[in-house]
């Protein structure tokens, strides 16, 4: 029918190219943009806290689209358009699939098409620019419409994917075999089904045949994303947002959109301490005389700050240590183990009389953890062995912050101390409260507190393991996790609620 020609099929593609005639074509081999082709930045897991990841997977959060719909993004890979271009985005393609391409362009049979569910509108023009650094040629490009060429309609980019291959087919009724390669588990498994039931209708099995089976084979791609420089990924979310609070207040967007109100980005404080150099982190973990019998996995590594105190820290503590940013020198005074769980240090300030306020009796640098120990038993050690000579580092230190960011809903009535927590039960808890030893040759007082007491990356209390909530591995839309949610491990859509554009729908 006149649906399936090389001029109907034309359409479906952003090139303005025609199509090579229908027997000539006995191979089609379709190949996957995101993190298949090009190593396409996904939004850190180390900045953004597990809520955020699945907001900016998301087009029902932000009037103008989510990670995945602004074309800004995307654009700022490595140095930006304007200098990637010039070097044809080097070091950002998986250089494994730009060979296949290449081999695809040299073969006479084959068809070769890219096909993406980035939207058509904002996406064309970039990932045409991209494509073309590389010296790549493809007979087609295709990206989501808002309507297919035949006013379909689509909920969501596997349903897209599926009508443009099966009209492919149906157009290339000659090819005998069709490759497709594609970085995520769920996809891949979506299209070995498709083409499974494709197959039973041309054997005669359920539906009319139209043109007979075709040898088909989906290749799982190995996953390679990557992230954006992170203040370049910062600035480019607070763009996100601005545009709209724009958009909001001129009353556009769909109402879910709308509902969401004005957003800002906040940060979520864990804790505040002493940071640790690794490379004086790797030192300090010599000390650490840990029996060689136990099992790697059953331990957690520390040694990388002397805990201030396990949240956002009160103004006037922060005055004590000098604010953030304040460098300070310690030297190693002994070292314990407690209940063959934790190891630690004990350490003192240069020159000895210098200000400084710790959340144990004593300070110290937490070395290592044995699986459910808790960070805060250190202050429970009494007994110090003392450290030869040789072993009396000294090392220095910077005030910081373990912190991750999180957008928001913008509250009025909230104080900038409040802001730091991201649940209200806590920041009405901590409001004020300073407890810890405060430190200049006199005695000031010390209060333990409870809470979370996870086990930081950076040791101490508050928060969960790493540091971090949510995510610990970059990943779109966080497969197994990513693309999707907690994870270690390629899968998109999730717990997390991290959506990409492939698992949401239609982003008008």
């Amino acid at each position: 029918s006149a649906k399936y020609t090389p001029t109907a099929l034309s359409r479906w593609s952003i090139l303005s190219k025609q199509l090579p005639p229908v027997n000539q074509i006995k191979t089609i081999h379709v190949y996957d943009f995101d993190n298949t082709l090009f190593k396409t930045p996904l939004p850190n897991s180390k900045l953004w806290k597990g809520s955020t990841l699945g907001q900016l997977g998301s087009p029902e959060i932000f009037v103008n689209g989510g990670w995945w719909h602004d074309s800004r993004i995307l654009a700022a890979t490595g140095d930006g358009v304007e200098r990637e271009e010039v070097r044809g985005w080097d070091g950002w393609w998986n250089e494994n699939i730009v060979k296949l391409v290449q081999l695809s362009m040299e073969q006479k049979d084959a068809l070769a098409v890219l096909l993406t569910g980035r939207a058509e509108r904002g996406f064309s023009e970039l990932i045409k620019r991209i494509v073309k650094s590389k010296g790549l040629e493809f007979d087609m490009i295709g990206l989501k419409p808002a309507v297919g060429p035949n006013q379909e309609r689509f909920t969501t980019t596997m349903q897209f994917k599926q009508i443009f291959l099966e009209t492919m087919m149906e157009t290339y009724k000659h090819a005998e075999e069709i490759r497709i390669y594609e970085d995520r588990p769920r996809h891949v498994a979506g299209f070995r089904t498709f083409m499974t039931d494709y197959n039973k209708r041309q054997e005669g099995y359920g539906g009319q045949k139209t043109r007979g089976p075709i040898k088909a084979e989906v290749i799982q791609v190995a996953d390679i994303s990557t992230t954006l420089d992170p203040v370049v990924e910062v600035a480019e979310i607070q763009h996100l947002i601005n545009n709209h609070n724009a958009l909001l207040a001129r009353g556009e967007g769909a109402r879910r959109a709308r509902d969401t109100g004005r957003l800002i980005i906040k940060k979520t404080v864990f804790f505040t301490s002493y940071m640790i150099d690794p490379v004086d982190s790797k030192r300090l973990l010599s000390l650490a005389q840990i029996p060689q019998n136990l099992p790697e996995a059953d331990l957690k590594f520390h040694a990388n700050n002397i805990m201030i105190c396990p949240r956002p820290c009160p103004q006037s503590i922060l005055e004590k240590v000098g604010g953030m940013n304040a460098r300070l020198k310690w030297e190693v005074t002994g070292t314990a183990c407690f209940e063959n769980s934790i190891w630690a240090a004990s350490v003192k300030p240069i020159p000895p009389t210098a200000k400084y306020h710790t959340d144990n009796p004593s300070p110290l640098v937490v070395l290592a953890l044995r699986k459910g120990a808790r960070p805060m038993d250190a202050g429970r050690i009494q007994n110090w062995q003392p450290v030869p000579p040789d072993k009396a580092y000294v090392f220095e230190t910077v005030v910081g912050e373990k912190v991750l960011l999180r957008i928001e809903p913008e509250d009025p009535s909230e104080n900038e101390y409040e802001s730091l927590f991201a649940n209200k039960a806590a920041k009405r808890k901590h409001t004020g409260d300073e407890g810890g030893r405060s430190h200049n040759n006199s005695y000031n007082g010390r209060n333990f507190h409870s809470g979370n007491h996870g086990n930081h990356s950076g040791g101490g209390r508050g928060g969960n393991r790493g540091g971090y909530r949510g995510n610990n591995t970059p990943n779109r839309g966080y497969r197994t996790g990513v693309r999707g949610g907690g994870h270690k491990g390629p899968a998109r859509g999730g717990k997390g609620g991290y959506r990409s554009l492939d698992d949401v729908g239609a982003q008008n």
